[in-house]
């Protein structure tokens, strides 16, 4: 009799998941994807939207292309997750499973910043188009990047955004009357790399003549005098602002008690599994400790790894085998610097006592592989 695994989640971890299950898995097992979107959004591209690399259309590919490699999708809203029945209700339909893969990511909590809403967020589609349209008239002010919560879906995402940014300024010809700033909560950049790549991430922005200000907790927006506000009295006003915003794992994982004490779900490290049989979670909806304390990052090359091993061990269970893959906390993760040009970091996340992490310098050949690795993303699972 034929198995069926259900797949919450249309992200990167949702889609490899499913197309991995699907080659493994005779027909007679059903393979059921279920998001709230209709499309799957390509993240790491989204600030070539910003600066005019992309369109929006560019980086985004409609789900029910998985239906013609036999792919069940299903667009709509997951209310509850039902470990005891092994059932999911999502759009008021019942799904019963054998298997479930959660792969829901992380959500934006913009009601933890008063003043923030989506127009203002750096990893939001409507954010972005918002800062593009300012841009065509922008002609210098201050403008400012800030981190208000961690931790968050790819770290260099904010340092990215500067130097983006200061590009933009600089083909503009206006970069000399732009004070470009980066706040965050972090006490640098990407801590879990370790101070030696912080160090060679803060060398680049302030080379560029970024003012960096770690250390610093936002309270809140006033939109009516375009001024933030921080933990430690300070208060700023700006002309262009971008957050990255706080970050929480969907009510539906909390309501079914999947969550541990950090907020996040937590699962077996190499396996993926969850504590509840069957059940196993990829991507940044996962919560999984390091030996040096801290959290492995919310990147999507993890989500992907992740997806392949969980996917495969769960396919030679239902095949009758024994599993063996197992995930290694291996991953890499482009820096794009402007100018065309990007660093490649890349390493072993769990490295004991820590994390080994190896930065490349920036270079046009990284910028290029990864304009290159998005195109095999989307030749590859759509």
């Amino acid at each position: 009799m034929g198995k069926t695994v259900l797949i919450l989640g249309g992200g990167m971890g949702g889609v490899v998941a499913a197309n991995v299950l699907r080659k493994k898995l005779a027909a007679e097992h059903k393979i059921i994807l279920i998001d709230q979107s209709q499309d799957h959004f390509f993240y790491p591209s989204l600030l070539w939207v910003l600066d005019g690399g992309r369109t929006p259309a560019q980086i985004v590919k409609r789900l029910d292309r998985l239906d013609r490699k036999g792919i069940i999708f299903r667009q709509a809203a997951v209310q509850k997750i039902d470990l005891a029945e092994k059932k999911v209700l999502a759009g008021g339909e019942s799904f019963a499973y054998d298997y479930l893969v959660i792969a829901l990511g992380a959500e934006h909590n913009y009601a933890a910043l008063p003043g923030l809403t989506p127009e203002r967020s750096l990893f939001d589609l409507s954010g972005i188009l918002a800062a593009k349209e300012k841009l065509k008239t922008f002609t210098g002010g201050k403008v400012f990047v800030v981190v208000a919560g961690a931790p968050f879906r790819c770290p260099a995402a904010p340092y990215e955004a500067a130097m983006i940014l200061n590009d933009i300024f600089r083909r503009k010809g206006i970069r000399d009357k732009v004070d470009l700033r980066l706040f965050t909560v972090e006490d640098q950049p990407m801590p879990v790399a370790g101070p030696k790549i912080g160090a060679a991430v803060r060398g680049m922005i302030e080379a560029q003549g970024i003012k960096y200000f770690p250390k610093y907790k936002i309270t809140s927006i006033n939109d009516t005098n375009s001024e933030i506000v921080f933990e430690n009295g300070e208060k700023h006003n700006f002309d262009l602002l971008l957050v990255v915003p706080p970050h929480k794992a969907p009510d539906v994982v909390k309501d079914a008690g999947l969550l541990g004490e950090t907020g996040w779900l937590p699962v077996n490290a190499n396996t993926l599994a969850a504590k509840t049989p069957g059940v196993f979670a990829v991507g940044d909806i996962t919560g999984v400790k390091l030996s040096n304390g801290k959290a492995l990052p919310k990147a999507g090359v993890f989500a992907h790894f992740e997806a392949e091993v969980a996917a495969k061990r769960i396919a030679e269970e239902i095949n009758g085998k024994t599993p063996t893959d197992s995930f290694n906390g291996g991953g890499s993760c482009f820096l794009e610097v402007g100018g065309g040009r990007a660093g490649l970091a890349f390493g072993d996340f769990y490295g004991v006592p820590d994390p080994k992490v190896t930065m490349l310098s920036p270079l046009k050949l990284w910028h290029w592989a990864k304009i290159i690795f998005e195109k095999w993303w989307f030749w590859k699972w759509f």
